[in-house]
């Protein structure tokens, strides 16, 4: 999110094609611990496999890998809900920080692509035999099309868990300036009642390093006949008491909080906790757009959220270029914290042209191919829907490229969610939970007629 965009045009080939998964089984349940793997797709020149570590003894595990063999000339592609070693032809996968622990009786799964047509061998978890496990005697063997499918896709998505944090099932997010542009200023209780989730734009960095602040803006003030930490914090509650929630968003387009070590996490835990304390915010909004360490961020999030509880908030507003593929550090931080994240708000603007998980076009930005594709690669890298929404600008004004009607925004939700209204690109399966859309921003969007929210916020509660 940012006061002022520039236009960012790339091509960036994602790293997650998995158009054509048929969900595998879990494996039957058996004496000790076992990997099992099947092949979830096979489409001649490459396929998808899935190992689901069962624990069938009676000790939990903590901690697990999986180690096997390819043959020659069947690489390694892109992979979710593991890391990753690869020496030659043995590749090894390690758990993530959520899935680590694996009760007796219950099973972990993690994904990965390749290219060629081997399969796994000498397979070992945690050292020792993997214990069984084929790929299926049928395995699908159509590739899958370059060009977008005509049938229905299937209607079972992933499992999602509930939603949390008092929002509803779908909503909408605005952000809400805390400074002064060519948009219409507003107090932060005078934003229109469609907006579920008011995101306060932004907390600054200090000297301190990883520590942020947050004050009302001067130039807000003047703007709007006077305005103090008091009055806002006062329409915090009167906000929050209209069911609505309010968060803090980091970062920005100048936006140079910097969380790279130990100390500088627990300076951002600190003073995102006691921001909190002052201002009545329900979570913290992480829209870094000139880099983050994964690793510290995590640490920092997962202290905060240890302080505050399960009701905090967190939610993320990475730009389109940021969930490319599981490596990038924006995409790696949101897989980490998955067990705690609460939505990831993708900024679908200000990106020129971009693979989605087809891996077939460069869709352009501002159509309802580029959201659904590329939000398509997320949900079939590993985020649950409930975990996913679509980010737009609000109108003219608000971004340098990607504006759309917000009737086509409601266009790439229905195709997401109930396989209706899409376009020429269709995803591989439908997301009932999709979470639902933002905006940059709540300002813009006044200033254009409040249109997106009056658009788009009502049409969520047309979604399954």
């Amino acid at each position: 999110m940012r006061r002022r965009r520039s236009l960012v045009l790339s091509v960036v080939a994602g790293l997650v094609a998995t158009v054509g998964v048929a969900w595998g089984a879990l494996p039957a349940y058996a004496a000790g611990p076992t990997a099992t793997f099947v092949k979830t797709a096979d489409w001649g020149s490459g396929w998808e496999g899935k190992y689901t570590i069962t624990n069938g003894g009676t000790s939990t595990i903590n901690g697990w890998s999986v180690a096997f063999d390819l043959p020659a000339g069947t690489t390694m592609g892109s992979y979710w809900d593991a890391l990753l070693a690869s020496s030659g032809q043995r590749h090894t996968f390690t758990n993530r920080s959520w899935n680590g622990t694996v009760a007796p009786g219950a099973s972990v799964s993690f994904g990965f692509l390749a290219t060629g047509s081997g399969s796994p061998a000498n397979c070992t978890l945690n050292g020792a035999a993997c214990g069984g496990g084929s790929t299926p005697t049928n395995p699908p063997t159509t590739r899958p099309p370059t060009t977008p499918p005509t049938t229905q896709p299937p209607t079972t998505p992933p499992p999602t868990n509930p939603p949390t944090s008092g929002l509803p099932k779908h909503f909408l997010t605005g952000y809400w300036h805390n400074f002064d542009n060519a948009a219409v200023e507003l107090r932060l209780r005078d934003v229109p009642a469609e907006y579920d989730l008011i995101a306060v734009a932004f907390a600054e960095a200090t000297s301190t390093p990883g520590a942020v602040t947050f004050g009302i803006d001067p130039g807000l003030s003047a703007s709007v006949g006077g305005y103090t930490n008091a009055d806002f914090t006062a329409d915090v509650r009167t906000v929050k008491a209209r069911g609505k929630k309010v968060i803090l968003s980091v970062g920005g387009e100048t936006g140079r909080v910097a969380v790279n070590d130990a100390a500088s996490a627990t300076n951002f835990s600190n003073s995102v906790y006691n921001l909190i304390q002052q201002y009545g915010f329900d979570g913290v909004d992480i829209d870094l757009e000139n880099g983050l360490n994964p690793t510290y961020m995590g640490q920092a999030l997962r202290s905060l959220r240890n302080r505050v509880g399960s009701n905090l908030i967190i939610t993320m507003a990475p730009q389109t270029i940021d969930m490319q593929s599981t490596s990038v550090s924006y995409f790696k931080l949101a897989l980490d914290i998955r067990d705690i994240l609460t939505v990831v708000h993708t900024q679908f603007y200000n990106s020129g042209s971009m693979l989605g998980c087809d891996q077939a076009f460069a869709y352009s930005q501002g159509t309802v191919n580029f959201m659904t594709a590329l939000a398509c690669l997320q949900l079939e890298a590993g985020l649950r829907p409930d975990q996913v929404a679509l980010g737009l600008p609000a109108g003219p004004g608000a971004a340098g490229g990607g504006i759309v009607a917000p009737s086509l925004v409601n266009q790439a939700l229905d195709c997401l969610a109930k396989g209706t209204s899409c376009g020429s690109f269709r995803p591989p399966r439908t997301y009932p939970g999709i979470r639902g859309a933002m905006t940059w921003s709540i300002n813009w969007d006044v200033s254009n007629g409040n249109n997106f929210a009056r658009t788009v916020r009502p049409h969520l509660n047309t979604l399954p």
